[in-house]
């Protein structure tokens, strides 16, 4: 026979904080309620729980090892009742390259969050031409197009690069308004020197020696140094399309490199409902910077 489970929680409180006023504090209860409570169990029991003492009361040595068990008991409850509210919920995985992430996937997906508390999302990182098996995903976010089987593939927008530079770069360089004098700028390369070299064969200009300057592993370190003004770098303007917007990149000419490579949301096409809904929600986050 079991004593009335209700007394049972505001004992194992008041053991533990070795207080009543603590106990009703934490139960959100008047400290008379909790005396009624320890005072109803303890005639259930047919003995004192306590020790009323002039500075508060103090467990009585008989019921430790209730305040053990029940202690123990509620702490297994906690985790069993977290672990069954996790399951219920929706979780995805999504893998995403740093610079898609950084620009348009984490400043959005508060509101995403806010409007699907039922969908826990997981972001990792993801790297370019990757495909989402080798991902182990539910979504993926990269360059370049998946054209496995199984595999529902969405262009998110183009990767077109033109020549940006920050204000107060220009400040110091001028308009760097021919190609003439984005040639003799201060360089900038994502991962590679070739995206310039494409950019000068197709303005006809041959640089003389080798292309100087810094060399970026990471589009993300790339663009800070362009935008810190260190230089002229070759960025893709829809990526970067809130710092032109917002005046921290100026795009110098209307030249392009890049133009048949795209950004792609890919996902399996049999997929669970919470991967349609984070999938439908991206496309309308970057529906504006859409060509």
């Amino acid at each position: 026979m079991l004593p009335p489970l209700g007394t049972l929680r505001v004992f194992e409180a008041a053991a533990r904080l070795a207080s009543f006023s603590r106990a009703a504090d934490e139960l959100n209860v008047t400290h008379a309620a909790v005396s009624h409570q320890i005072r109803q169990l303890e005639e259930w029991f047919g003995r004192p729980l306590f020790l009323r003492e002039k500075r508060g009361v103090r467990l009585a040595s008989e019921a430790e090892r209730l305040a053990e068990a029940l202690s123990a008991s509620f702490d297994r409850i906690a985790a069993e009742a977290e672990s069954l509210r996790l399951r219920t919920k929706l979780e995805i995985t999504v893998a995403c390259i740093p610079s898609i992430a950084t620009r348009w996937l984490i400043p959005a997906l508060s509101d995403f969050l806010a409007t699907h508390a039922d969908i826990m999302v997981k972001v990792v990182y993801a790297i370019a031409e990757q495909r989402l098996r080798e991902t182990g995903c539910d979504v993926l976010i990269t360059l370049g197009a998946d054209t496995s089987d199984g595999v529902q593939c969405t262009r998110l927008f183009s990767r077109v690069n033109k020549p940006v530079a920050s204000p107060r770069y220009l400040e110091r360089k001028g308009d760097l308004a021919t190609v003439e004098q984005i040639a003799a700028s201060d360089l900038l390369h994502d991962e590679t020197i070739a995206h310039w070299q494409q950019w000068f064969t197709k303005v006809g200009i041959s640089p003389s020696g080798t292309l100087k300057g810094p060399v970026f592993q990471d589009f993300n370190l790339l663009a800070t140094a362009a935008i810190a003004g260190h230089g002229v770098a070759l960025c893709p303007v829809e990526v970067c399309r809130r710092e032109i917007k917002s005046g921290d990149l100026i795009v110098l000419s209307d030249i392009s490199v890049l133009e048949k490579e795209s950004y792609y949301l890919i996902s399996k096409t049999s997929h669970q409902k919470a991967v349609s809904i984070f999938c439908e929600w991206f496309q309308e986050v970057v529906e504006p910077a859409r060509e």
